[in-house]
């Protein structure tokens, strides 16, 4: 058992809108939705495709592989709940799809922008959410 899954920190927000993606989230699956007119893969979940405004969007599952655009190490969080678990890595992934999402990084050591990155579900105040493990084969010497 981890820190992570023991922290009281409050969940996400479930809409109807978002349902689908936080269901496969807990099933450790990520869910991103594409536009069946243009083509486009897009997140974070919306009623419209930001590329054409579409309302014909479908989900479909992810590869959970893509690359840490940005990150940022927490040593102050903004929730109380997160206060055992400082430091944590809060990062941007461009998934290997297209989109970009914001997630929790997990890593051996503080990640890089480049590294690649994969899907790794994680317990995270009793909940599994998505979060990403830096690839340790990224690391060189």
């Amino acid at each position: 058992m981890s820190i992570f899954s023991e922290l009281k920190t409050p969940g996400p927000t479930v809409i109807a809108l978002t349902s689908p993606f936080w269901r496969a989230a807990g099933e450790g699956r990520l869910l991103i939705q594409r536009c069946e007119d243009c083509g486009e893969a897009v997140f974070y979940p919306r009623a419209l495709c930001p590329h054409c405004w579409s309302k014909r969007l479908k989900w479909e599952e992810a590869s959970g592989r893509g690359t840490l655009r940005s990150f940022s190490v927490v040593h102050k969080p903004g929730h109380p709940g997160w206060l055992p678990a400082v430091p944590y890595v809060v990062g941007l992934v461009h998934l290997d799809e297209g989109p970009t999402m914001t997630s929790f990084i997990l890593a051996d050591g503080e990640p890089r922008v480049g590294d690649p990155v994969a899907l790794e579900p994680t317990d995270i105040g009793g909940r599994i959410l998505p979060a990403f493990r830096v690839k340790p084969s990224s690391r060189s010497t």
